[in-house]
């Protein structure tokens, strides 16, 4: 899932690419091997993007677009989620990207900043990072998600269950004996 930047010789070229996911939502090459992802693509991935040539420097600005499968962070049932991102990201050469020996500021213009190297961007990468800029931090089914039971597990938005919600705090035992025997003595 790499574009191969030998290719291009005019200053700007527009590029349109489609990965289609496997039966597991996998898109092979958007995934380093080995890492689990917090989504599954459930449709088309459409990426499309103007690149702009500016000698070893590439910008390439558009947008990226599919289908995500998530779970709720309070039920942990799956949920839809579309994906419509935009991005703008200036790519330079990995040799640019020189570590300095002293702590240096990052500045605003150094977000939209990527690296490529062996003449290659990594699409999946770009795709993933967006994927999961449009990610919500805690994705919900509907926002009046009940969530699970924390004692027995149960799903409170199909079920209900016997479960009693009292909780005491282990740390206040100590008073509540206290307080115990001195209601003994009066």
């Amino acid at each position: 899932m790499f574009l191969d930047l030998s290719q291009f010789r005019e200053p700007r070229t527009h590029v349109e690419r489609t990965y289609v996911p496997d039966g597991g939502g996998v898109v092979h090459g958007l995934t380093p091997q080995g890492e689990r992802e917090a989504f599954r693509v459930m449709g088309p991935v459409r990426l499309s993007f103007d690149l702009l040539k500016d000698g070893t420097h590439y910008r390439l600005a558009g947008t990226v677009a599919t289908r995500l499968s998530l779970d709720c962070s309070r039920c942990l049932e799956p949920l839809d989620f579309p994906v419509d991102g935009v991005f703008d990201l200036l790519y330079v050469p990995h040799t640019e990207n020189v570590a300095a020996a002293e702590e240096v500021e990052v500045e605003e213009d150094d977000l939209g900043t990527a690296y490529y190297r062996d003449e290659r961007i990594d699409l999946g990468q770009l795709m993933r990072e967006q994927f999961y800029l449009a990610i919500p931090m805690k994705p919900l089914c509907r926002e009046s998600c009940r969530g699970l039971c924390p004692q027995c597990g149960t799903n409170l938005n199909t079920g209900t269950c016997a479960c009693t919600n009292s909780w005491t705090d282990p740390r206040l035992e100590g008073l509540r004996a206290l307080a115990g025997r001195r209601g003994g003595e009066a």
